[in-house]
Formats: structure tokens, C-alpha cells, sequence
């Protein structure tokens, strides 16, 4: 029965990487810095792409790749890579890797608007519904309640947010740049072999980290976090389970069944994150956070059936 469902059984296992690699890279940016920790691990990504190529391809660059292959994969990993995921690592470093995660089921309807928008695939009131659902329930865990008292003594109700502003707008810079790189990937991979496809995405995505990190002179630091063995050994892990097994499998998963399948089952992390939240990071969590998390993956749920 397992071989009937290659797509969907992808996708679950993406979320589960993704779960593990968003806790490794949130604890090694928060020791080397959020811009180390992108262009380290997707070294080690494409080192990892290449020796399971070579195995498998018999090469270890990605060959074979049609021109229609390597500029739409490689527009992919600039947006998904360098643009999103400097947003979204910086977020783990600001809110933490669960927080972060629970914005970026934004992604899904991201990457069903830009479809609709770029390549003409339908929109219905469901989807509308699932996203409006995905939005509350991000809010409810994002969002407090605070009284003041004013200067004539009456007692104000307003909400506010419970984690810094520039950390949820970093994290939904992720999800936007995920939910277009996951499009445009869709888009460029055609029949090609997704985990080379994958390594064009991190070829792009190490030349924008260069292109940045030499503008902004930042090499000192990258060299730096390369002698902190602690994050290395965070970076490692996290390289392996996500730009590795992660995004090669997000790309199987597109490949064998429907985006909006692959995205829906991917879109779980924020609930698969809570466990290991509590138990490896220590994090208190409320009901309401848990709620507003089973609420937005249910809104992406909704929005693609």
C-alpha cells in the first residue's frame, strides 16, 4: 500500500526533516549568527548532493540539466535560499525555531496565490476560507491580550504581540520566499532528477550567500563559526536533514503528487515541533499556542481540498 502513496510519504517525512533541521539551525545561529549559518550548511548540503550523486548518478555535479532546468531552478534557490531563508534563519535567532515554523505555514497559500497568479491555477472560496483559518490561527498563537489603565481611570483591552515584530515579519519573509521557490521549483524540475534539481537550487543559493557576505564584508564571521565545533556540529545535521533530505524530498513530493498535497502535508511542522520544543529546547508552551497551531495547519488543509 506504501508504494501507492511515493508523494504523499515524501512530503510526511520532508516535515519531519524539516522538523529536526529548524531546531539544529535555531540553536547553531544563536552560537555563529544567522549568516554563517546559511552558507555553511549549504556547503555541506552541496558536498552531501554530490557524493549521494556520485553514488547514484555516477556523477557528482548535476549533469544533464536542460537550459529550461538550471534558470528556473537556480531563480528557485535565490528566492527560497537566499532571500527567504536569510529571513527565516534570522527568525529563529529573534523568536525561535517553533514560532518561526508556525508563521511559515503561511507558505502553502503563498505558493497557491503565486500559482494563481504566475501560472493560472484555480482559486476557490475554499481556499480563501483555508487561508483566512491559517491567518487566525497563526494569530491566535502570536497574539495577546493586554489591559492598561488610562489617565481617567477606565481599563483599555487591546492586543499585542507576544514575540518582537521584526522576528514575525523576518518569518514571513520565509514563508513568502518558500511558497515561491516551491512554485518556481515545481515549474523548473520538469522530469529531471529532484535531488539533483536540488542541487542546482544550492549552487544558486551559495553564489547569492557569497555575493552578500563579500558586499557586506562578513567573512571573518563565516570563519569564525567554522572553528565553533559545537554549531558545526549543529550545522551538520541540520545541512543533512534539511537542504539534503529535506528539500530533495519537497521536490519528490512535487513530483509523484500534487503541490497542493505536498505542501499540505509539509505544512505540519509547526504541529510535529511542539513536542521536541518542550522537551530538547525547554520552551513553555500554552494551550491557546497549541490551538492556534492545529487551526493554521488545518486552514492549509482546507485551503487545497
Amino acid at each position: 500500500m506504501l508504494q501507492h502513496y511515493p508523494g504523499e510519504l515524501a512530503a510526511l517525512a520532508t516535515a519531519i526533516f524539516w522538523t529536526i533541521t529548524a531546531l539544529a539551525f535555531e540553536s547553531a545561529g544563536k552560537k555563529v549568527g544567522s549568516l554563517s549559518v546559511n552558507i555553511i550548511r549549504l556547503a555541506i548540503a552541496f558536498i552531501y548532493l554530490g557524493i549521494f550523486s556520485l553514488f547514484t548518478r555516477g556523477v557528482f555535479l548535476p549533469e544533464g540539466a536542460s537550459l529550461h532546468n538550471w534558470i528556473w531552478l537556480s531563480v528557485s534557490g535565490l528566492i527560497g535560499f537566499v532571500i527567504g531563508d536569510l529571513f527565516l534563519f534570522q527568525a529563529y535567532v529573534v523568536i525561535g525555531a517553533r514560532i518561526s515554523m508556525l508563521i511559515m505555514s503561511l507558505a502553502p497559500p503563498i505558493a497557491a496565490v503565486a500559482g494563481w497568479l504566475l501560472m493560472d491555477e484555480t482559486m476557490n472560496s475554499k481556499g480563501l476560507i483555508g487561508m483566512a483559518l491559517t491567518v487566525i490561527g497563526i494569530s491566535i498563537a502570536i497574539l495577546a491580550r493586554k489591559t492598561t489603565d488610562d489617565p481617567d481611570g477606565k481599563i483599555k483591552k487591546s492586543l499585542k504581540f507576544k514575540y518582537p515584530l521584526s522576528g514575525i515579519l523576518l518569518a514571513f519573509g520565509g514563508a513568502a520566499g518558500q511558497g515561491l521557490g516551491l512554485v518556481l521549483s515545481s515549474y523548473g524540475i520538469e522530469d529531471y532528477n529532484p535531488f539533483a534539481a536540488t542541487q542546482i537550487r544550492v549552487i544558486s543559493g551559495i553564489i547569492g550567500f557569497i555575493v552578500v557576505i563579500s558586499y557586506i564584508g562578513f567573512w571573518p564571521r563565516v570563519v569564525s563559526a567554522l572553528k565553533n565545533v559545537s554549531a558545526m556540529k549543529r550545522l551538520g545535521v541540520g545541512a543533512f536533514f534539511g537542504p539534503f533530505l529535506g528539500v530533495s524530498f519537497s521536490l519528490l513530493a512535487v513530483t509523484y503528487t500534487t503541490s497542493g498535497i505536498a505542501s499540505t502535508i509539509m505544512s505540519i511542522v509547526p504541529v510535529l515541533i511542539i513536542v521536541p520544543s518542550v522537551v530538547i529546547m525547554k520552551e513553555k508552551i500554552t494551550w491557546v499556542e497549541i490551538i492556534g497551531a492545529i487551526l493554521a495547519v488545518g486552514g492549509v488543509s482546507l485551503f487545497f481540498f
